[in-house]
Order: structure tokens, then sequence, then C-alpha cells
């Protein structure tokens, strides 16, 4: 499955490059199917590691910043703003899911809701299609809030 999807987002991609006349670059193609090989959330800083590390892969941090964005315009990659970090993730096939950030340690959680959903999906916005959605939800996770309390006593 996880291959097939590869070919897919591989073939959208070779589309886009096309029709903006795009070089056809191995780093693109490289860069490409290691994001689809993580799963959740990654930063540039961990995508330029994996790449080195995992696929012994040399690319620029400016190579990947570029690229990334040019997969934010193809519709393959979504970027996320949690606080003052920047975070990505693949677009295809990816289910839809919400977030939960905590403010004092920083940490990003991903949960489902299928009531949440629902509403989402039964709001009617006027003069707008919704292509996808992104829900942040920020607080205190559990353990920051048992280390304030302990803190205090």
């Amino acid at each position: 499955m996880v291959e097939n999807i590869k070919g897919i987002v591989r073939q959208k991609l070779t589309e886009y490059l096309i029709q903006n006349r795009y070089r056809k670059t191995p780093e693109r193609y490289a860069i490409l199917d290691m994001i689809y090989s993580i799963d959740g959330h990654f930063s540039i800083e961990t995508l330029y590691h994996k790449m080195a590390g995992e696929r012994k892969f040399r690319v620029s941090r400016a190579t990947l910043y570029n690229t990334i964005n040019l997969f934010i315009n193809a519709d393959l990659v979504i970027k996320h703003r949690f606080g003052i970090a920047t975070q990505y993730e693949r677009a295809y096939k990816n289910e839809t899911h919400h977030h939960m950030i905590c403010t004092v340690c920083g940490k990003i959680t991903e949960f489902e809701d299928d009531n949440l959903k629902q509403a989402i999906v039964n709001t009617k916005l006027k003069k707008f299609n919704v292509t996808y959605y992104s829900l942040y939800i920020y607080g205190v996770c559990s353990k920051c809030m048992w280390r304030k309390r302990h803190e205090k006593k």
C-alpha cells in the first residue's frame, strides 16, 4: 500500500513539474520518497538528518526548504505552525486528524474525534469550498500539569 501511494505521489509530482516547467531532479524525488516514508509530523531538521542518515543522500537545508515549498504548492505536503515551531506532514491520503499542543513543553499529540469531524463537515460556510482543515487545541498536557502541581508542594 505504501509503495502504491509513493508511486501515485511521484506521478503527481511529475505532472506538477511538467505543468509548471520545473526540472525533474533526483533530489526532489528522493525528498518526496523520504517524506512519504515518515509517519506523522516532521521538521526540516528531522528531514535533513533522515536524508543523510537513512538514505545516505546529501542535500542542503536550503534545498529542503525550497523543495518543501514546491511540494506545498503541489498539494503534496501540509505545513503546520504549532506556536513557534513549524512542522510538515504528507498531504496525500492523510486522514483528517486534530492536534493538541502543550504550551509548556511543546509536545504535539494527534487525535481523532468523530463528533468534531462531523460537526466540521456539517458546518456550512458561505461562498467557501473546504478542501481540508486542521484543528489546533492549545493547553497544558498531563505531564506538565503534574509537574506544576508537584513544584508547588
